[in-house]
C-alpha cells in the first residue's frame, strides 16, 4: 500500500488521465495501436496499447481516461479462436502486470490473443487525494443505533471531503458498473464479437456487471476464486468467513496435537474467546507502521488476527498462537501491523470508494443488527459485524451496482474454480445460477489459481476456454 500518492490535475475537459506516458497512442478514438511495450520485464512478444474512455460514461463526449493493455498475441495465428479478457481484482489490482503470470497460460496462449489492462480502478488508486487516503473515522463495531448513526456520518464527511479534493473526476466512477462499460470498449477495439473472459477475485463483480448488460457478448467465463455480488455482500462474507470458523477449528484441533504450538496444553479456544471478550472491555494497545499508536478490541482481533491459511509447515499458525500467548499478556505487537492497519484503511474514503457503489454497505442499523446476529451465530469465534459494511455504509452516493439477478439462461455455461481453504463455497454460488456450469474445488490454499501455476486447474481451465469442454460435476483438483 502507497504512502504517499500524487494528485493529478486535469487540465482540459477532454484530456486523457493515464498514470504513465510511455505506451502508445491509439492513432483514432476507440481504436488500439499495438507496439512495443516500455517494461522490459513483460516477456516477449508482448505489445501495448492504450485506449481512451469517459470518466462518466453518461457523458460520453466529455473527461477521457486512458486504460492501458498489454497482449500476448496467439502464437498459432492459423488456429486462432480470438481474444481472452483478464479482469483483474482488488478492486484496485493492477491487471497489467498479470501479463507476467501468462506463461502458465502457454497452451491457451496458442489459441488466443491473451489480454491484460490497467483498470479505472489502478488509476483512481494511484492518484486519488492524499485526503482520500485519511482514515473517516476509528471502525467499530457500533452497539447502538446513536454510535451507528456517528459513525456513518462521520464516514460520509470524509466521502465529501475525497470528492471534493478529487480533480480527476474518478470518485463517482469506479463502480463495477463503469468498469463493464470499459470491458466493451475494449471488445469494440479489439474487433471482437464475443469475448472469453478471465476473472480473477473481486473481478467477478465487473464480470457479472458485464453479464448483465452485454450477455450476448460473452463467448466464456472463466470465474476464479470470486464473489457472487448478485447474491449481496452479507451472504457472500457470510460464507467465506465461515470457511475462516472451520480452519479456525482446525487449528485448535492442530495446536493440542502441537507441542510447538504456544499455546499446547491449554485449549486454544477457550484462550482465544476469553482473550477477545477481556479485549473488547479493554482494548490491547498495539502499533502500525502506517498509522502509529493504535487500540485492538476484540471485534477488530476477530476480524483480522486469524490466518486461515497455515503457511508452509505451519508457520503462520505457529506465528498466531506465539502472537495471541504474548497479546493476552498485553503485548499487541505481533497483531498491531496486520489488525490496526486493516481497520484503519477500511474507513479510508479513496479506497472504499472502489466497491461502495457495488452495494457493499449496511443499508441501516437493522440491516447490520441482522447481520451480526447471523454471523454469531454461524462463526461462534469468528462471527462479527463485517467492516467493509461498516466503512461503505456513510457512501453518499446512489448506488450505481446494486445486488441483482443475472440473465442467467442468456449466458453460456461457466467453469468456476475455488479453494478449499477460502474462496470455492463464493465462487459456486455464482456457477450454480448459470444452467449448465460446473465449479472445480481445489484442495489447497491459495487464492487466484491460475496466476499461482495450478497444472490441474489450468488444465480444466484450458479444456473449457479453448473447446468449452466442461469438467464433470463436482471435480477436484489436488494440492499441489
Amino acid at each position: 500500500m502507497r504512502n504517499a500518492l500524487a494528485v493529478l490535475a486535469v487540465t482540459a475537459a477532454t484530456a486523457a488521465l493515464s498514470p504513465a506516458a510511455s505506451f502508445p497512442a491509439a492513432a483514432e478514438p476507440g481504436r488500439l495501436t499495438w507496439g512495443k511495450c516500455a517494461d522490459k520485464e513483460f516477456p516477449a512478444p508482448t505489445e501495448c496499447a492504450t485506449l481512451d474512455v469517459p470518466v462518466n460514461w453518461a457523458e460520453p463526449g466529455g473527461r477521457k481516461i486512458r486504460l492501458e493493455l498489454a497482449r500476448l498475441p496467439a502464437t498459432e495465428p492459423a488456429r486462432r479462436i480470438g481474444s481472452i479478457l483478464s479482469i483483474p481484482g482488488g478492486p484496485g489490482g493492477d491487471g497489467i502486470t498479470d501479463v507476467k503470470a501468462a506463461h502458465h497460460l502457454k497452451d491457451l496462449g496458442s489459441r488466443f490473443d491473451l489480454v491484460f489492462y490497467r483498470p479505472r480502478t489502478k488509476l483512481w488508486h494511484t492518484n486519488m487525494p492524499k485526503v482520500c487516503w485519511k482514515p473517516g473515522t476509528e471502525l467499530e463495531d457500533p452497539p447502538s443505533r446513536k454510535r451507528y448513526a456517528a459513525q456513518t456520518a462521520a464516514l460520509t464527511k470524509a466521502f465529501r471531503a475525497c470528492q471534493k479534493a478529487d480533480a480527476t473526476g474518478l470518485f463517482a466512477h469506479v463502480d463495477s458498473m463503469a468498469m463493464a462499460r470499459d470491458m466493451e470498449a475494449i471488445r469494440e477495439a479489439l474487433g471482437e464479437e464475443r469475448l472469453s473472459l478471465l476473472a480473477s477475485s473481486y473481478g467477478g463483480v465487473p464480470a457479472v456487471a458485464y453479464s448483465r448488460l452485454f450477455p450476448q457478448r460473452i463467448r466464456a467465463l472463466y470465474a476464479d476464486g470470486v464473489i457472487n455480488q448478485t447474491a449481496g455482500f452479507d451472504d457472500q462474507v457470510l460464507r467465506f468467513h465461515a470457511v475462516f470458523e472451520e480452519k479456525f477449528e482446525e487449528f485448535v484441533t492442530w495446536c493440542a496435537d502441537t507441542p510447538d504450538c504456544a499455546l499446547h496444553g491449554e485449549d486454544a479456544e477457550a484462550v482465544w474467546r476469553a482473550f477477545v471478550r477481556k479485549a473488547d472491555r479493554k482494548p490491547i494497545p498495539a502499533t502500525s507502521p502506517m498509522f502509529g499508536k493504535g487500540e485492538m478490541t476484540g471485534w477488530m482481533l476477530r476480524q483480522f488476527a486469524f490466518p486461515a491459511l497455515p503457511g508452509e509447515n505451519h508457520k503462520s499458525w505457529l506465528v498466531f498462537a506465539q502472537s495471541l500467548d504474548k497479546a493476552r499478556r498485553g503485548d499487541g505487537s505481533g497483531f498491531g501491523t496486520w489488525v490496526i492497519t486493516n481497520t484503519r484503511l477500511w474507513s479510508a474514503p479513496g479506497l472504499l470508494a472502489m466497491s461502495c457503489g457495488d452495494g457493499r454497505g449496511f443499508t441501516g442499523y437493522d440491516n447490520l443488527r441482522t447481520y451480526r446476529r447471523a454471523a454469531e451465530k454461524a462463526m461462534p469465534n469468528l462471527g462479527s459485524t463485517r467492516f467493509d459494511g461498516l466503512g461503505c455504509a456513510g457512501w453518499p452516493l446512489k448506488v450505481v451496482n446494486p445486488p441483482r439477478p443475472l440473465p442467467a439462461d442468456a449466458l453460456p455455461p461457466t467453469l468456476g474454480v475455488g479453494s478449499a481453504y477460502t474462496d470455492v463455497a463464493t465462487t459456486r454460488t455464482l456457477t450454480d445460477m448459470i444452467p449448465g456450469s460446473v465449479t472445480v474445488t481445489y484442495e489447497g490454499p491459495g487464492h487466484v489459481m491460475w496466476a499461482t501455476g495450478q497444472k490441474c486447474v489450468i488444465g480444466h481451465m484450458t479444456a473449457y476456454l479453448t473447446d468449452l469442454k466442461l469438467p464433470p460435476p463436482d471435480t477436484t483438483c489436488p494440492a499441489e
